[in-house]
């Protein structure tokens, strides 16, 4: 083996230990968050309505909107570029972002009377509006602190202020909502997530900004962040402009009940999925330069949310209609059920075709990515109206459902640019959350009726699973879980 084979093995080493490590971190931090994301998540929706509900959702959407343009990808950029990053690199990218943040905060701030007419918000909610746009500022002050840690895989730092914005967040809009203050909880909420995070993430990294731009370090930032950030625009046409427009023809209730859906439909989603996207768009990057290592990882990667995602979505469609009626107040949110379960197929066929967009975009092939998206959007745009007037707003979870269907359009396209194996990954998990389900539903009627029976329940469903992919699945199985071990017990 030459010198050049051996730097590089060790280098594929430290990004696989780093990533492996990782991956630990941001799953046992994140899994302590969702939890109480989860209970704060109960509690607030017991103690708002749906409409105070839709109101947070909906603004949230909007302000979503003015984020897209607060980073044209320069983050991306960075992020996938091969080579060492350079302070002209930072400091090119953070002025040209607070410019863009600071202009559209002002127009947000200047445009706040008019949106809160145009959707009849109250002045609790135009508050919100202001609070949200505000708050986008202090994310953008986090990105470069955020980009340098990223690039040096240390995600165990990364996710501290995660860690401290989600306890901020949620205990202010818990406390204050259950003082009485109703869509108030989020506003000061926001402002308080905001500042902790700002604060904490410069502790951790203590970068000083320098006011230098460099023209020609943004024109080679910009030639990868703009078509990058054009796929961004589509997600956004995607998602949260169709939130704004289905604010607009339908009552606040019914978009609290798209937005109770979606975040319970989401939580499986983001314990795993967004750990892992989070964390292989760099490691991808980097493997750039070893076509056979990044094959391993994506297929590492596939099989990972796989087994993770598909059981837990199947169970918290499976469970949905039975939670709810096992506390009184929050059988207000019964309606919703069946949009939740249409978001969990979403969430099945996202957590698979995100990882590979992932790929694509961390090795540069945006503008596959950008095909894609048009046509997601374009479907999303045709579906969403037709379904919400014939059948109300369970037709936009329907047709979120049968958009995501289309992703293995993805999966040809990905395999096209490294021909990884993919059906061999996903037909265990898949095959196995079936025989859960079937075992679910022949349980169902004797253990359930009271929250002790219904965790019986869940655990022995869990048991169902497990033995089913030990059955199908063994070898594989327990040459990941040795892999992740061996990983984490390296010193990079």
């Amino acid at each position: 083996m030459t010198k050049k084979e051996q730097a590089a093995d060790r280098q594929f080493l430290k990004i696989k230990t780093r990533s492996i490590k990782g991956v630990v971190a941001l799953g046992s931090r994140t899994a302590a968050l969702q939890l109480v994301t989860f209970l704060a998540t109960f509690a607030l929706t017991i103690l708002l309505n749906p409409e105070e509900y839709g109101v947070f959702f909906l603004i949230s959407a909007l302000i979503n909107f003015f984020t897209y343009f607060s980073d044209i990808g320069l983050a991306a950029a960075l992020i996938q570029k091969k080579k060492k990053l350079s302070q002209d690199d930072l400091n090119t990218t953070f002025l040209i972002q607070q410019f863009l943040v600071v202009s559209l905060v002002i127009l947000a701030w200047i445009v706040s009377s008019r949106v809160s007419r145009w959707y009849g918000l109250s002045v609790s909610g135009l508050w919100l509006y202001r609070a949200l746009a505000f708050s986008l500022l202090l994310s953008s002050l986090k990105t470069i602190p955020s980009i340098i840690l990223e690039r040096q895989l240390l995600f165990s730092r990364l996710v501290l202020p995660q860690v401290f914005e989600t306890l901020a967040f949620y205990s202010v809009a818990v406390f204050l909502a259950w003082r009485g203050f109703g869509v108030n909880s989020f506003s000061y909420a926001v402002l308080a997530r905001g500042v902790l995070g700002l604060v904490t993430i410069y502790w951790l990294v203590p970068w000083r900004p320098s006011l230098r731009l460099n023209w020609r370090v943004a024109k080679r930032l910009f030639s990868f962040g703009v078509p990058f950030q054009l796929n961004s625009l589509l997600a956004l046409i995607k998602d949260d402009l169709l939130i704004a427009f289905l604010g607009k023809i339908l009552p606040l209730q019914a978009v609290g009940y798209i937005g109770w859906a979606q975040k319970w439909a989401l939580f499986p989603f983001r314990i795993v999925a967004d750990n892992l996207i989070r964390i292989t768009f760099p490691v991808y990057a980097r493997l750039q330069k070893f076509p056979g290592k990044l094959k391993a990882a994506v297929e590492k990667s596939i099989y990972a949310v796989a087994v993770l995602v598909f059981p837990a979505l199947t169970g918290l469609a499976l469970i949905a209609d039975k939670f709810v009626v096992l506390f009184p107040n929050y059988e207000k949110w019964q309606p919703a059920v069946l949009a939740l379960r249409f978001f969990c197929i979403n969430g099945l066929f996202a957590s698979i075709s995100t990882s590979l967009t992932n790929m694509l975009a961390a090795i540069g092939k945006i503008k596959i990515n950008l095909k894609l998206m048009v046509f997601w959007t374009t479907l999303t745009w045709i579906l969403t109206p037709v379904l919400v007037f014939k059948i109300g707003y369970n037709g936009a979870a329907l047709a979120s459902a049968l958009v995501a269907s289309t992703s293995f359009i993805t999966v040809y396209l990905a395999k096209k640019e490294l021909p990884f194996r993919f059906f061999s990954r996903v037909w265990p998990p898949a095959l196995s959350s079936l025989i859960m389900a079937l075992g679910f539903y022949a349980l169902a009627p004797l253990l359930t009726g009271s929250l002790l029976r219904l965790g019986l329940l869940i655990f022995i469903s869990a048991i169902i699973y497990l033995i089913a992919m030990l059955a199908f699945n063994r070898q594989q199985l327990y040459h990941e879980i040795k892999s992740i071990r061996g990983g984490f017990s390296k010193n990079d």
